[in-house]
């Protein structure tokens, strides 16, 4: 499983933070407008992805990436 941010290259404020197994895939999914939460901010980049082969710990570090501490480490480290 990938753990991702996209940032919008539009508006470079906007950064978006999923999980998938096919990012290629999901990438053209965000930049289609199909998705909801993010169609207002295409077209989306890939900044960072982050492969796990556990599913558990993938999806608790986009947990943590999505909360608190998770979102200062964030903009530390990849952004």
């Amino acid at each position: 499983m990938y753990v991702y941010i996209l940032r919008s290259e539009k508006y470079q404020n906007k950064d978006y933070i999923g999980i998938t197994k096919n990012l290629k895939e999901r990438l053209t999914i965000h930049n289609s407008g199909k998705m909801p939460h993010t169609s207002k901010y295409i077209p989306w980049r890939i900044e960072v992805a982050i492969w796990f082969r556990n599913k558990e710990k993938a999806f608790a570090f986009e947990k943590y990436l999505k909360h608190g501490s998770g979102k200062a480490f964030t903009k530390k480290h990849f952004l």
